[in-house]
């Protein structure tokens, strides 16, 4: 037997905060004053005037694909052209070998109206595919353009845009689906490669306090292979550590025909301890800055309303067919048209299913009591809530009134009921739970980003929410989310445990991000720290 008494802190527990928490053999067995839960048996753990909270899960996040980037040409470390050219360049030269230049990470906010150009990239003696920081576009070079075939006369996919010169001339952008003309032709992962980018994802998701999460898309999407039997294969090995729900994805190309796959695609992970396959992912729309966010009235500017990528029609007949089988959908919308289908398409499902729907930027406010009528979880990805050059330049000039108005309305949706989950999107931004919350409660970007003094203006503060809010969607709110026994720290659940060198309740808000993971323990064992 093993016991580990947490004290010298405070503990976060859901009415308030206790003294110290003790810990047998994985389990939480005790929480509350130190004087009464002391054990001379137990070794103590000095959380050192920090804060133990339960463990993070991350409820909206893509880990393989991260692993992949990491260990490719990686962007998302700098910002603008000249230090995307100067990492290319470095990455090419320290790869001779490679067919390709692969990787990712660059912002649109780097460039002219967000968009690139291949000729940028004309340097290279090889085919260039970079993906953006948002996955929803990749910046190619001629060379690759060329080997995918592409020239002003190839048509635009269903569910994606060619980027064009005026002459018709493709710029080297490829929007959404547009991303497979060139992605699919990219040098696979070897099985390997796809299991150590797992395992490295999921030590640097430790680092961060993250002890579980929700992967948002496993299955094959732009260009990127199928990660189911990677996580099968490592989970198998018993290298899974963290608490994991697959969301399997639905192939917008394809209708209801592919239902009895995603059974046999869940039915393939029962049994395993650490993962399983419950989820279904479906993209409704794209993103407000190249226009393929679905919106209710034109955007300003350029006109367009964006893409539904399921006719609203069938996705009600889609998601009460996937309902009905015990799935639970977890829905990409963006614009506020896309959460008004995904919404009408819950109507009458069973919410015990826990459907959710991430993202969320642009809600009506008519739209907002729906969240809590229907049962519909709402899963924040705060970091995007400030003011940054992709916000003020590219996104709000072409919302316009009062739609700029309607972004990322979390304390709205506190206010009339609604469940609230959290997750990062990682590699889209950061993985880190704490940068996330300061967001969440000041509404600017944390310290440190790349954007960090772009303005100290906060981003309609009115929707900000308050720490104890915030931290408990990331825990208690994402654990329920994935159906997890973790998140709470109370008596019989297990001991998924973060230590914070800082408690940020006793510290300015403005500090929160400030906050560093010391330690971290799945089943009270420590993984990191």
């Amino acid at each position: 037997m093993t016991e580990t008494l947490f004290h010298g802190g405070r503990v976060f527990i859901p009415d308030g905060f206790a003294e110290a928490a003790l810990v047998r053999d994985g389990v939480i067995t005790a929480v509350g004053p130190l004087d009464e839960i002391r054990n001379s048996q137990a070794e103590p753990f000095d959380l050192d005037g920090g804060l133990l909270t339960p463990g993070f899960t991350d409820s909206h996040v893509h880990p393989v694909q991260a692993g992949l980037e990491r260990a490719l040409c990686e962007l998302s470390e700098v910002y603008g052209l000249d230090a995307y050219l100067h990492e290319i360049a470095a990455y090419a030269a320290a790869h001779p070998d490679r067919e390709w230049i692969n990787g990712g990470g660059w912002d649109m906010a780097a460039f002219p109206g967000g968009l690139p150009h291949r000729e940028q990239l004309d340097f290279l003696d090889r085919p260039a595919y970079l993906i953006q920081r948002d996955h929803h576009a990749a910046w190619v070079n001629t060379r690759a353009l060329e080997r995918a075939g592409i020239s002003r006369d190839t048509p635009d996919p269903a569910d994606g845009r060619i980027e064009r010169d005026p002459d018709g001339t493709p710029t080297g952008v490829l929007h959404e689906g547009a991303m497979d003309l060139v992605g699919l032709l990219t040098p696979r992962p070897t099985s390997q490669d796809q299991e150590a980018a797992l395992l490295d994802a999921q030590q640097h998701l430790f680092s961060l306090g993250i002890t579980g999460w929700q992967d948002a898309i496993v299955g094959s999407y732009a260009g990127s292979d199928d990660q189911l039997p990677t996580y099968l294969s490592v989970a198998g090995k018993g290298l899974l550590q963290a608490r994991v729900v697959a969301a399997l994805w639905w192939d917008r190309t394809r209708g209801a025909e592919q239902i009895p796959s995603l059974v046999a695609r869940r039915a393939a992970a029962e049994g395993l301890d650490r993962f399983r396959a419950t989820s279904v992912k479906i993209m409704q729309d794209g993103i407000a800055e190249n226009f393929t966010a679905a919106v209710i009235e034109p955007y300003c500017r350029c006109g367009g309303t964006g893409l539904s990528y399921v006719e609203p029609s069938l996705l009600r007949a889609y998601v009460r067919e996937l309902d009905q089988l015990g799935f639970q959908v977890h829905f990409h919308a963006i614009g506020e048209r896309a959460v008004r289908e995904v919404l009408d398409s819950l109507d009458g499902t069973d919410p015990a299913n826990r459907h959710h729907i991430a993202h969320l930027q642009i809600i009506t406010p008519d739209d907002v009591p729906r969240f809590a009528s229907l049962g519909a979880v709402a899963n924040l990805q705060p970091l995007w809530a400030a003011h940054s050059p992709q916000m003020d330049e590219l996104t709000l000039p072409y919302l316009g009134e009062p739609r700029s108005s309607w972004q990322y309305p979390f304390a709205d949706l506190v206010a009339q009921g609604a469940r609230l989950a959290a997750g990062s999107d990682w590699p889209v931004s950061s993985a880190d739970p704490l940068e996330g919350m300061h967001v969440a409660v000041n509404r600017v970007e944390p310290p440190g980003s790349h954007h960090a003094g772009h303005t100290s203006k906060p981003f309609l503060p009115g929707q900000a929410l308050d720490l104890r809010t915030i931290m408990t969607a990331y825990t208690e709110g994402s654990a329920w989310l994935n159906d997890s026994p973790a998140g709470v720290i109370e008596p019989g659940r297990p001991a998924d445990l973060v230590v914070l060198d800082r408690d940020p309740f006793v510290h300015s808000s403005e500090e929160i991000a400030l906050t560093k993971v010391r330690a971290t323990f799945v089943d009270g064992r420590q993984v990191f720290g």
